[in-house]
């Protein structure tokens, strides 16, 4: 009673493939008519070439594999058009339907769209080897093919010009799932991604915003801006030689700024960042995975289409083994300390920069630049700490690139999260090693009068004595509004002038072309293969845009997560750096839309279910910017100094009334040094000792805790060191358990997803047994 006959078992899994297959055929669509791919070559005339020898090469292994090959030559280049037949298609369709994660996509039946046929194409061709064992990208670089590239849709590109890519459409929302139909799933969880960021900038900013207003509105009555404005000490040169003795006063507007930027509501508001990027990050995830759902990609395994791709393109393939070497990993560890090393030597020739500039801009003929020797010195060497950056891009490119030669992962989604991570670091380290000197050492290793640092005989620079705070302000604006903004502009522009600038040279090609007088040609609807008019029209429209590679999409996202970690990691100095970033990205999606779908050749569609390895980025982005916060709050502003002052030292301490509470408090942390003393007579010669007026002064004042008699520390500056550690370390633990407490507290997958996805998988698996 219990016995089974295998055969019957086998004949019925076969019939179910067999059903399977039909549903495939039944769903088949008439004959397609536009072209997966197009090829273009130099024409050569000589058949002895090697170049046309490699070229027929190739062409006759992609004819091998059933592909529909169309040449058609047009001036010095020869166009081939490349067609996949349909059991290409059906293979990976089934292969889809039999897999472990990719089984619940809703491609494993109906007509496959043109997005899923470019990726199958792309990985063939990226994948076909001639007799030689050169592939593509080796043929690419011996000039034997001069580029490749997807066509766009005419229908569907001007329908996504008219409805997203438009500057008159900033302020309307996102079309997400026809970007995916058409970009791919990877593209449109970028636009997603960028749209929910800038979305959630919005209380972000407007309490950056109110921080700001806070500070402008004690800007001219706060006891310690008027304590420095009516100030009447004398403080010692800023550096050797050249430069004389000062008024403090002379720094008022400086003081006013610093104010801005470094008050009682910076501390609230660094806090709220950074619960915020935490909040970002888990409401991001169940955003992310409403959609997903919705697109039946919630388990998709981006290694396991590979696998498929493989199948697809050769079934006697054989897997890419992992592997691992201790010599690659030792090799790679290696150059990574190396260019690390030569980040962090950069950033200490800026130092470098800044320690020789201001002394020589303190002797300079403009009188405004020599009052404002060291404001000019950090501005200019923010400026060039910005040409490093582009620099230094290309080189972390590079090196990237390369290490992950070295280490020989076993898929194209592995080398791009080890890739990612790579240049992320070094980027990270090229954009904030010069920031971090600014926040935690700027003003804090300079020494005082009489035992000064110095940097090759120079004088290390000192911070102002109303805080270091603001010169970390200036280099943030400075860095952000150039990057954001030349950064647009470059990206835009290229594509543009390319545009323009080929748009005659297209007019001109398509008159050559002749004129197509078929009506079944201008048939948008029509499944009619188009006469050779059309095509070469068609794929010289495409030929004249903006190439794009594997790279264009990463760069978005690289560009918009350094962002981020500007946002969040030294907001307490920049509290107006969210809203410069709303600013950005609501100009930088229509930006983006209107380069992808007008100027720049069509990007594979790739299909994921994730941003990838950007979210455990952006997750370290988040504990770092606690810890960085909590440092420049307790370590770089003068927050701590002035509470410390308040309840132990000022005028409320002892009870009294009659003064604010902060009065005296500038020159509280001020120390003297004397002409007398035989060390800092050394540093300081006679003629740096005499004031504007022409009056010699034998003593100046300098900021620190400092004795006047032996130059020691006080115990002020222990007490006030104290304090500083204390709050950091309880500025700290505070933020991340109220960071724990909101991921805890948000989920990240919506109970209707969780719902969705079980009846779906019910549904599907009573189908099975039909």
């Amino acid at each position: 009673l219990f016995f089974i006959d295998i055969k019957d078992v086998k004949e019925s899994d076969t019939m179910r493939n067999f059903k399977f297959r039909h549903t495939l055929f039944k769903h088949r669509s008439p004959t397609h008519r536009t072209f997966d791919y197009v090829l273009v070559a130099h024409k050569v005339e000589d058949d002895s070439d090697q170049r046309a020898q490699r070229q027929r090469a190739f062409i006759q292994q992609l004819q091998k594999k059933n592909m529909t090959v169309t040449e058609i030559a047009h001036d010095d280049k020869v166009f081939f058009g490349i067609r996949a037949p349909l059991e290409t298609f059906q293979d990976y369709q089934y292969l889809l339907k039999v897999s472990d994660s990719c089984n619940w996509c809703g491609d494993v039946k109906g007509a496959v769209n043109q997005a899923t046929r470019i990726r199958i194409v792309n990985f063939i061709l990226h994948h076909t080897f001639i007799n030689t064992g050169e592939n593509f990208e080796e043929l690419l670089k011996k000039d034997v093919f001069e580029t490749m590239f997807c066509l766009h849709e005419r229908k569907k590109q001007k329908h996504l010009q008219e409805k997203w890519a438009r500057w008159s459409g900033l302020f309307v929302g996102q079309p997400v799932s026809e970007v995916k139909s058409y970009f791919g799933e990877k593209v449109a969880l970028y636009y997603l991604w960028l749209g929910w960021y800038t979305k959630l900038l919005v209380p972000a900013a407007a309490l950056g915003v109110v921080v700001f207003l806070y500070g402008l509105a004690f800007f001219n009555t706060n006891p310690l801006i008027k304590e420095v404005c009516n100030s009447s000490v004398i403080m010692c040169p800023r550096c050797d030689k050249r430069c004389t003795v000062w008024q403090l006063s002379d720094t008022c507007t400086y003081a006013k700024v610093s104010h801005l930027f470094d008050n009682e509501g910076t501390v609230a508001f660094a806090m709220f960042m950074a619960i915020w990027a935490t909040l970002f990050l888990e409401l991001w995830k169940r955003h992310r995975a409403g959609h997903v759902c919705q697109w039946k990609v919630y388990d998709w395994c981006e290694e396991e289409e590979e696998l498929i791709l493989d199948i697809v393109n050769d079934p006697n393939c054989k897997p890419k083994q992992f592997r691992h070497s201790y010599l690659r990993s030792t090799l790679v560890l290696i150059m990574v300390t190396l260019i690390m090393s030569l980040i962090i030597g950069l950033a200490h020739a800026l130092v470098v920069f800044r320690v020789v500039a201001a002394p020589l801009l303190s002797e300079g003929s403009w009188e405004f630049i020599r009052d404002h020797a060291n404001t000019v010195a950090v501005m200019l060497g923010a400026v060039l700490h910005y040409v490093t950056i582009q620099l230094m891009t290309r080189v972390n490119r590079w090196v990237s690139l390369k290490l992950c030669e070295i280490e020989k992962l076993n898929s194209f989604a592995a080398t791009e999260r080890s890739f990612t991570v790579k240049m992320f670091t070094f980027q990270f380290f090229t954009l904030f090693s010069s920031l971090f000197y600014v926040a935690f050492f700027l003003g804090r290793i300079n020494g005082h009068p009489g035992d000064y640092v110095r940097i090759a005989g120079w004088r290390l620079e000192e911070c102002h004595p109303s805080g270091c705070l603001t010169d970390l302000f200036i280099q943030m604006a400075i860095i952000m509004l150039l990057k954001q903004t030349l950064n647009n502009i470059v990206e835009f522009t290229g594509p543009w002038l390319t545009s323009c600038l080929s748009r005659n040279t297209v007019k001109k090609l398509q008159r050559k072309c002749g004129h197509c007088y078929r009506k079944a040609c201008r048939d948008e609807q029509g499944r009619v293969e188009p006469c050779d008019i059309c095509k070469l029209r068609d794929w010289l429209r495409n030929y004249h845009l903006a190439n794009t590679d594997a790279f264009s999409l990463f760069n978005e996202f690289l560009e918009m997560v350094v962002q981020f970690s500007f946002t969040t990691i030294f907001v307490a100095a920049f509290p107006l750096a969210p809203l410069l970033a709303l600013i950005n990205n609501i100009f930088e999606i229509r930006l983006d839309a209107i380069k992808m779908v007008r100027l720049e050749r069509r990007l594979v569609p790739r299909k994921t279910n994730d941003i990838g390895v950007w979210t455990k980025v952006l997750e370290a982005i988040g504990v770092l910017a606690v810890i960085a916060n909590g440092l420049v709050i307790g370590v770089s502003s003068d927050f701590i100094p002035r509470l410390v002052y308040r309840y132990r030292y000022g005028s409320c301490a002892s009870g009294s009334t009659q003064t604010h509470c902060m009065q005296g408090y500038i020159n509280d942390t001020l120390s003297m040094a004397f002409v007398s003393h035989l060390a800092v007579a050394k540093d300081f010669l006679p003629l740096q000792m005499v004031t504007v007026d022409g009056v010699n002064v034998t003593q100046c004042s300098y900021r620190d805790y400092r004795s006047n008699e032996d130059y020691t520390l006080t115990s002020k500056f222990w007490l006030v060191l104290a304090v500083r550690f204390a709050f950091v370390i309880l500025f700290e633990h505070v933020v991340v358990v109220c960071k724990f407490i909101a991921a805890w507290f948000v989920p990240n997958n919506p109970i209707h997803v969780k719902n969705d996805r079980l009846h779906d998988k019910l549904s599907r698996l009573k189908e099975e047994l039909r």
